[in-house]
């Protein structure tokens, strides 16, 4: 008898160990998809004119109806904490027609903070609820940049927040380069969904903010590499963070807050939800 106890102490210690594997792994899943890393980004330009030097700007994107905290309470703190001067969201906000509900009261906090911009990303136009979607930003206080852009004066200065619809939407809609042609400003700002990194270098802007690849979805420990580009290809190159792109000129990849939730919800890995906070300055 004593044996057979022995036995079963000796099976129950591999189980336990595995049981605390799991439950710990759970842990870290749940924390590594529910807490914001918040980081800040610097860009200096030798073409950013004085009176916007300091201009600090906080990015979303990619968001897929997630919620951080009641009404998105928590997100909307992180966002205050970071004290911007602009708000950029870069397309994707839901994914599904039944996320809609949960947009004002973060749009309400949001506007409250800073001025905010939207574009839309692809999964607002396989919706096929874009206008809805639109007028629902618009009536919260949200500026909406379908293909147009918006002037900000300062000492004399210029600088312009410009935004492209997702190439999902319509077939016959303007270009960013034919946008950038109509521009008369001393800096331009960009928004735009796809992470076309190598694409927006002939464009023409100063600085570009887009987001669409989500980190790589599982990123790499140790090297901090994604895995996988929305293409579903290995080892993206533009896989978060901040790139000089053409002469000068930069562009801000946000790794995103949330995953797709159609058909099912994609957990992240080694990938928490993503909030940069860029902040341009002048050269010297």
């Amino acid at each position: 008898m004593a044996y057979r106890s022995r036995r079963r102490r000796g099976c129950a210690v591999p189980f336990l160990a595995l049981l605390f594997l799991f439950i710990a792994g759970g842990l870290f899943v749940y924390w590594d998809n529910n807490t914001i890393a918040v980081h800040e980004e610097t860009i200096v330009s030798p073409d950013l004119p004085a009176p916007f030097d300091g201009l600090r700007i906080v990015h979303l994107s990619d968001l897929h109806g997630k919620e951080f905290g009641a009404d998105n309470c928590l997100l909307i703190q992180a966002v205050a904490e970071a004290d911007p001067d602009m708000i950029f969201i870069t397309g994707d906000l839901i994914d599904q027609a039944a996320q809609y509900d949960r947009l004002g009261p973060l749009m309400d906090g949001l506007t409250a903070i800073a001025p905010t911009y939207y574009v839309t990303g692809n999964h607002e136009w396989a919706v096929r609820q874009v206008p809805e979607l639109k007028d629902l930003l618009t009536d919260h206080g949200v500026r909406v940049l379908s293909d147009e852009y918006e002037l900000w004066t300062e000492d004399g200065a210029t600088l312009a927040v410009a935004g492209v619809d997702d190439p999902n939407g319509p077939a016959d809609q303007k270009t960013g380069p034919e946008l950038r042609e109509e521009i008369d400003a001393d800096f331009t700002l960009l928004l735009s969904h796809r992470d076309s990194v190598e694409t927006y270098a002939s464009w023409g802007y100063d600085v570009v903010f887009c987001g669409h690849g989500h980190g790589g979805i599982f990123r790499i420990p140790i090297i901090d590499r994604g895995l996988l580009s929305s293409d579903r290809t290995l080892f993206p190159e533009y896989d978060g963070g901040i790139y000089e792109i053409g002469d000068g000129d930069f562009c801000c990849v946000s790794r995103g807050l949330g995953s797709n939730t159609v058909p099912f919800r994609v957990f992240r890995l080694f990938n928490r939800p993503d909030l940069p906070v860029v902040t341009l300055r002048c050269a010297g």
